[in-house]
């Protein structure tokens, strides 16, 4: 069993009185971990799957009587795929405010619709997580140094959901179903899109163009579509979990491009599976930007699941100049450059660094990713 790095911190946050609620794509072990959160509870504990419709009518509509039989004498209520209950951020708030001694931990696959419902009823009642596929620190943590550095070539092509990691060798099988049957669902019944054939010519689409600049207005020529519908695409594929973007840091110099964004996926795998390319690293044109997007998703993990709050871009200007990663922190900035190739010497921008306040620079390679992981 992997251990999850939220693992601990929701057992931190345990009857404190709020809400945990915890949030992520399908398959990424969101039922695994509550699971483990059960049974190693010393607490009475009432699970409720609101995949089965008898419990998403018991939480509909409800009040504080009805809601105090449900829970009985139970002290920690957990509810799996809280999105399927119509307006749970009420019936959730109900608990917080007027069960004092009941802890509630929901779970949801869908931000789109979880946190529409969740937002404005638990206001200030809510601990929210975002769970990712399994991390680089997480490997460490339960099978060692070795094994994360073995596996690493692994895990540029097939990506690190938690299936993959324990059956290596199902992982193209696991891949094609996950994206064909799972990854999209909550995509396509969200807002009943009607050109399932489109969102499937997208992200093939971003899948070339991770690493490189993306145009919304150049991506609706390209797919024969208008460039709302492209936005609204994008929206909901980010809800849910499948791409995230990062936006183009302009403040300062008259050519920095204002309105750039790059769009890169939660997990290799998923993009390599999208354009069904699961060629060995050493067979590879595209190292550089698998590697980009690795990191980078590796490093928004390692930053959430640590507390480190931070705003992430990327930097290019008309002149050609860019910088992969930019975070900052209190006001300072670090910026990253990805490369494979640990002897590829890279020269950063000098009108970048004397336009910002620049903390450090940083080329990530094999030979040095885990020091900022």
């Amino acid at each position: 069993m992997i251990e999850r790095k939220l693992s601990k911190v929701i057992k931190e946050q345990l009857f404190r009185g709020k809400a945990i609620i915890l949030v992520g794509s399908r398959q990424v072990g969101k039922t695994t971990l509550l699971g483990e959160l059960v049974r190693q509870s010393d607490k009475r504990i009432l699970s409720l799957n609101c995949d089965e419709p008898e419990v998403q009518t018991m939480l509909t509509d409800t009040n504080v009587a009805k809601l105090r039989t449900i829970i009985g004498n139970n002290e920690l209520v957990v509810i799996d795929e809280a999105q399927k209950v119509n307006n749970i951020g009420l019936t959730l708030k109900l608990i917080v405010d007027n069960i004092k001694d009941v802890q509630v931990v929901a779970t949801g696959s869908s931000a789109f619709e979880l946190r529409n419902q969740l937002n404005e009823p638990l206001t200030g009642r809510k601990f929210e997580y975002q769970m990712f596929p399994i991390s680089s620190g997480e490997i460490i943590d339960t099978y060692g140094l070795l094994e994360e550095k073995r596996t690493l070539e692994n895990r540029l092509v097939y990506g690190s959901y938690p299936d993959i990691i324990m059956h290596p060798e199902e992982a193209r099988r696991y891949l094609t179903e996950l994206t064909q049957s799972y990854l999209y669902k909550d995509v396509l019944s969200l807002d009943s899109l009607r050109k399932p054939q489109l969102l499937d010519k997208l992200l093939q689409a971003l899948a070339f163009q991770v690493g490189s600049e993306v145009s919304t207005n150049e991506l609706a020529r390209t797919l024969q579509t208008d460039s709302k519908t492209i936005d609204k695409y994008l929206d909901l594929l980010e809800k849910c979990y499948v791409i995230f973007r990062l936006g183009g840091l302009s403040r300062n110099l008259r050519t920095e491009l204002k309105r750039a964004k790059k769009i890169y996926f939660y997990d290799n795998g998923v993009r390599n599976a999208v354009i069904q390319q699961f060629a060995p690293v050493a067979l590879r044109n595209d190292m550089g930007a698998l590697w980009e997007n690795f990191f980078i998703a590796e490093r928004m993990k390692s930053n959430h699941y640590s507390g480190h709050y931070c705003n992430s871009f990327f930097w290019r200007t008309t002149l050609q100049q860019e910088i992969d990663l930019i975070e900052e922190s209190d006001g300072a900035m670090t910026a990253f450059e990805m490369k494979w190739n640990p002897s590829k010497k890279v020269l950063f921008s000098k009108s970048f660094i004397e336009a910002y306040n620049v903390k450090e620079t940083v080329v990530i390679s094999p030979d040095n990713y885990l020091e900022y992981l």
